[in-house]
């Protein structure tokens, strides 16, 4: 796929996640099927710039190609600095976050808040495109603010206007927070008036919701989040299936292991051994969520402080299933819809 001069391996877009889409998350979904994977978001404050949080953020060491990094502000001025800052380290696409709907970001007017002032849009969008000039800018959107005030189409001829050159939308109002189902109408009425790429996001936890998603709204990708969280050979699940029209089997839980292990040590690396032990524990349970005894296994590893611990209390359980079956198939089939609906955003946000 070619993308804003960039030729991707496909339209599977890694959603950015706050606390989730670090260096090690980006690099392991390129890995396994993502064309393109967004930063978690940085902020346009730049007295937070010597922070270690966004030193980390702003590191795209090894990272392929194409390296889209999300800012998030809503001071014009500042939000141009961020790109700039972004783009001095790095960044071949900036990507704006005026989607999160998370009360922290909102209340400081940032995040899916600024749909509520069309005209603040227009100034962000316009002060970071005349910032990097030769570099793409891409928006993330929800569909307005309330079901009262959806302005999606609006907000699209502001970013069309301003010089974006692409648009990201999860299917939902920033009032809804992750509840209901998304809004694959709306997505399609404003992909029909598009002169810019369009991404779609919202609800595609399987390969047949993102074909399902692609045909629906005639998206010209798709962006994956929470579905992929330790689950990211989801993006060569879904890729196999638009591609052959074939399930590919799960992966057995031999593989689900080499994976986890690779992630962690990505971890312990990225982060360091304090912070790297902490960061991992919330993958861990992602990646084991569904296979038999995770609960308890879980509720140990949260108590277990050093990496030596946590690498072998993972190798343990591991190889515990590989006695009771080797080709054990994971069984869980990503989050269920409805834990997925009533998520709130605020913990990815922290």
């Amino acid at each position: 796929m070619e993308f804003l001069g960039f030729s991707l391996r496909n339209n599977l877009f890694v959603a950015p996640m706050a606390g989730v889409t670090d260096r090690p998350f980006r690099q392991l979904c390129k890995r396994m099927g993502a064309g393109l994977a967004v930063s978690e978001m940085v902020t346009s404050n730049s007295l937070l710039y010597g922070s270690a949080k966004t030193r980390r953020r702003a590191d795209h060491r090894g990272e392929v190609a194409p390296i889209s990094v999300q800012i998030a502000g809503a001071d014009p001025a500042m939000m141009a600095d961020a790109a700039r800052y972004n783009v001095d380290r790095g960044a071949q696409i900036i990507d704006i976050n005026m989607g999160c709907p998370a009360k922290k970001i909102c209340n400081v007017m940032a995040g899916s808040a600024l749909l509520r002032d069309e005209s603040l849009v227009g100034q962000i969008l316009e002060a970071v495109v005349r910032a990097v000039p030769q570099t793409p800018v891409t928006l993330k959107i929800r569909t307005g603010w309330d079901t009262a005030s959806r302005n999606a189409l609006t907000i699209l001829k502001i970013a069309e206007q301003s010089g974006v050159r692409a648009l990201a939308m999860h299917g939902r109002t920033r009032a809804c927070g992750y509840s209901g189902h998304a809004e694959y109408d709306t997505i399609r009425a404003v992909k029909a008036q598009a002169r810019i790429p369009l991404i779609a996001n919202g609800d595609i936890v399987s390969p047949a919701t993102a074909k399902f998603v692609l045909d629906t709204t005639g998206a010209d990708a798709v962006m994956i989040g929470r579905a992929a969280q330790g689950r990211p050979w989801l993006f060569r699940e879904i890729e196999h299936f638009l591609n052959t029209g074939t399930p590919l089997p799960p992966p057995a839980v031999g593989e689900i292991h080499q994976v986890l292990l690779g992630h962690l040590e990505d971890l312990y690396l990225f982060y360091g051994s304090e912070t790297g032990v902490r960061i991992a524990r919330k993958h861990i349970s992602w990646y084991t969520r569904g296979l038999v005894g995770s609960a308890a296994f879980r509720h140990m590893m949260n108590q277990l402080p050093t990496i030596t611990l946590q690498r072998q209390a993972v190798n343990d359980f591991f190889l515990a299933l590989a006695e009771h079956n080797e080709h054990l198939p994971y069984i869980a089939n990503g989050p269920d819809a409805s834990v997925l609906a009533h998520r709130n955003c605020e913990d990815l946000a922290a």
